[in-house]
């Protein structure tokens, strides 16, 4: 059961959390996020340490302890337990307050970043003794270890975990933090890519866990954008497939990278509402439970290229060339379509853009369009669906589509627009393919 910032992040948060918790039969690994606000806040912190403005970063830090010492207040009333919480407050803000003191590090950073995570799962625990639940506190610092290429060992994980789990049959409830790891030198790292997701989905499969259920404050995954588009719904059930479509192309409640854990090992994921615990939410599996479209995402920010030459025609070798470029710049392509004399695809890392042009400008002319959108129709089956583009292409017969990408994926039929068109289209899409207003 994971819980992320938003379900950590109030003291009665943390008392919900429990009774979630104390009602499964089976023994439960809790995965806690970071209060929310506290990665943000120690970014913050992090950023003013290593620009030299140790003044700023000091009230930064003393701005964040009074937060969590307003937050024990909520949280636990035993006057022994408000030592103990206490205790934990001052040996991690005693930690972010001599660092002020060292010089700054791409490691120190991590150091830093990992104190929302261990404040979080520290606080719990001593909650949890509150209440004279049993329980044990596993560090994830202990057991959650990444490879030089930042790739989680699974193996290892597992071998660590189940050694863990094996001293401690009795135990029902195990309480350890998202996001943080050890990277290939034994120091604290993070898992970037999807957090506190990709743990809970690791540690699933790690211990082959009858389910994994990520905890937000949303119920599932909807079937638009609700942040955009009034009448949204949740989708019940869809498979692995669908959902690292949904992920990868604009659905913020998953990270694409915190689903294959699970997907690899036939770990059933269930999207769960902290605010809501009886609304069914969404169950992924790898069966589907239905043919046709489930969901339409969208993806900001992305700049569309175009790369046109005549000497293309025919040319054997042309797309690899192309594709080298990117490969050297490690920049993923989202989106591509080709015709006889032009390629045309999409990225949404700009970070080497002028490298990439400029050798992309031997090959032939290259043309830029940025603030492009893609919006992606997925469902099982979805590109074999009978009338599905005429349905498709009716409901947005106004707005100017600038590239296709249907076929690739038997899941999912992407199209590039102009970002203006973001809330258009995908309201039109709503009453198009939904029939919702």
């Amino acid at each position: 059961m994971k819980f992320g910032g938003t379900s950590v992040g109030k003291p009665e948060r943390m008392h919900q959390i429990v009774s979630l918790v104390t009602k499964e039969t089976e023994p439960v690994i809790v995965v806690l996020s970071a209060l929310s606000g506290t990665t943000n806040a120690l970014v913050e912190i992090g950023n003013h340490i290593a620009n030299g403005d140790r003044q700023t970063a000091k009230q930064s830090i003393d701005r964040l302890e009074a937060h969590y010492q307003n937050f024990i207040s909520g949280l636990v009333k035993k006057p022994e337990t408000i030592v103990k919480a206490k205790a934990i407050i001052f040996e991690h803000f005693e930690f972010l307050n001599i660092i002020l003191k060292i010089s700054f590090s791409e490691a120190l950073s991590k150091d830093i970043l990992a104190q929302g995570e261990l404040l979080s799962t520290k606080l719990f625990c001593i909650y949890l003794e509150e209440l004279g639940l049993d329980h044990l506190l596993l560090p994830a610092l202990e057991f959650m270890t990444i490879d030089n290429y930042d790739e989680p060992q699974i193996g290892s994980i597992k071998v660590k975990l189940s050694q863990i789990l094996k001293k401690n049959k009795n135990k029902k409830i195990f309480v350890t933090q998202g996001y943080i790891c050890r990277n290939a030198r034994g120091e604290v790292d993070n898992l970037k890519r999807g957090g506190s997701d990709y743990s809970a989905s690791l540690i699933a499969a790690a211990i082959n866990a009858s389910v994994c259920e990520i905890w937000t404050d949303i119920d599932g995954m909807h079937n638009n954008d609700p942040r955009v588009v009034k009448k949204t719904v949740p989708v019940e059930q869809m498979s692995f497939e669908e959902a690292a479509e949904l992920a990868y192309f604009g659905a913020k409640i998953l990270h694409p990278a915190s689903i294959w854990p699970a997907q690899q090992y036939k770990i059933p994921v269930k999207l769960l509402n902290t605010m809501q615990p009886e609304a069914k939410g969404t169950t992924i599996t790898e069966d589907a439970g239905s043919v046709g479209v489930k969901a339409v995402a969208a993806k900001d920010s992305i700049t569309a290229i175009r790369i046109k030459s005549s000497r293309m025609l025919l040319a054997y070798g042309f797309l690899r060339k192309i594709f080298e470029v990117f490969e050297k710049y490690r920049t993923s392509i989202d989106m591509i379509t080709t015709s006889e004399v032009a390629v045309s695809l999409t990225i949404d890392n700009i970070a080497n853009l002028k490298e990439i042009i400029k050798e992309l400008e031997t090959f032939g002319t290259v043309e830029i369009d940025h603030n492009q959108t893609i919006i992606s129709v997925v469902g099982n089956q979805v590109s074999e669906t009978a009338d599905i583009l005429k349905k498709l292409f009716g409901s947005i017969m106004n707005i100017p589509v600038r590239m296709v990408s249907y076929g690739g994926s038997p899941h999912n039929i992407s199209l590039l627009v102009p970002a203006a068109f973001k809330t258009q289209i995908l309201q039109q899409l709503n009453k198009g393919m939904f029939g919702l207003e």
